[in-house]
């Protein structure tokens, strides 16, 4: 039996969560996917949940490439700390609000192409090893690709599945309206 590296299980994760993602949005009719549902949640359609992955790939490719420079990146952004990332979600939700559903898919597809990429130019001992590079400080390259990919993915299928089910829901009564 192969066994895998802790790098091909990452990437494997990442692209089958990735699918499985946008798979839950292609189930929903075309002239759905724009719904956006009622709720005290933060993300509303399926838009802000892949612009906030979006943008999580992004600040991942800012941290990356700065620390690969030799610098210690500003984490997890410019003007937030750790404990107000609820501050910085919301704010990026604030940001996205006029990008359309395709130009969200768009984007995302491009970021995570990107992102495997970076994955892939890596060894497993480069990925696994904690302090392989300074930037990492006590952790290691794995820690911040599974929370960007796959982890993170897998908090979005979940919010997909609950906004898909409301549509889907939305719809039946919309029938039932109709029918009656």
């Amino acid at each position: 039996m192969i066994v895998k590296s802790e790098k091909e299980i990452l990437l494997l994760d990442s692209d089958k969560s990735f699918k499985s993602l946008l798979e839950i949005i292609e189930s929903i009719p075309n002239r759905k996917r724009g719904i956006s549902i009622e709720t005290q949640e933060r993300d509303k359609n399926f838009r802000d949940v892949l612009m906030h992955l979006y943008e999580w790939h992004a600040m991942l490719e800012r941290w990356y490439s700065e620390g690969m420079d030799g610098d210690i990146p500003i984490m997890p952004a410019p003007g937030y700390k750790w404990r107000t990332i609820k501050l910085l979600n919301m704010k990026i939700w604030e940001n996205y609000q006029e990008v359309t559903l395709n130009q969200a898919i768009k984007k995302l597809k491009l970021s995570h192409e990107r992102v495997m990429e970076l994955i892939k130019s890596h060894s497993n001992e480069e990925i696994i090893t904690k302090k392989y590079y300074k930037w990492t400080k006590t952790s290691n390259l794995y820690s911040y690709f599974v929370a960007n990919t796959s982890n993170h993915y897998n908090w979005a299928i979940k919010k997909c599945e609950a906004i898909a089910k409301s549509i889907k829901e939305g719809e039946k009564s919309e029938y039932m309206n109709k029918s009656t």
